[in-house]
């Protein structure tokens, strides 16, 4: 099976890796086809195993080499083009439009916060197949109230997020 793997918190506030350096990780616990996309934490690879095995092999790795604390949310090929298909924004050169890869549940708590947030002109968000999809004006996706949950301790372990363009480089690569 094809997998991509979300690493939450690369190449942020300090915690910098080479993709090259990332991938070799990724060879040496057993992965197969083995790129990165993008310099933030995407790596798709080939695996037999689960991805709950695959999570658990590789933050490990990824935690013993790079000495911190690793967060690896792990989707195959079908709920990455899930993820691109169910965009429910259209594109819109003013706006960026994230989503979030997490646990399950997560989406519901995403909304709760982003429901209690004050908001911008044009920022929006919308659940589509248990997807919590963002849309906010560029220039304010760190700014904005609700922005400012991504980097929120008590959620490190839950989610990360990618712009939705990360989704169609990462179905390309795959």
């Amino acid at each position: 099976m094809k997998y991509c793997a979300f690493l939450r918190g690369v190449n942020v506030k300090g915690t910098n890796m080479k993709m090259a350096d990332v991938c070799q990780v990724f060879k040496d616990a057993g992965m197969e086809n083995v790129a990165s996309v993008l310099a933030s934490g995407n790596i798709v690879f080939s695996s037999g195993k689960t991805t709950d095995e695959l999570k658990q092999i590789l933050e490990k790795a990824m935690s013993e080499h790079f000495s911190y604390e690793a967060f690896i949310f792990i989707k195959s090929q079908q709920e990455i083009e899930n993820f691109w298909s169910s965009n429910p924004f259209e594109k819109n050169e003013d706006l960026h439009s994230y989503t979030f890869v997490g646990n399950e549940g997560i989406e519901n708590i995403l909304m709760q916060e982003f429901e209690n947030a004050t908001k911008t002109e044009n920022e929006d968000a919308k659940i589509v197949n248990n997807i919590f999809y963002w849309q906010v004006p560029k220039g304010n996706t760190l700014d904005s109230t609700f922005g400012k949950i991504l980097g929120k301790k008590s959620l490190k372990d839950q989610f990360t997020s990618r712009n939705i363009n990360t989704f169609e480089k990462i179905l390309k690569k795959i």
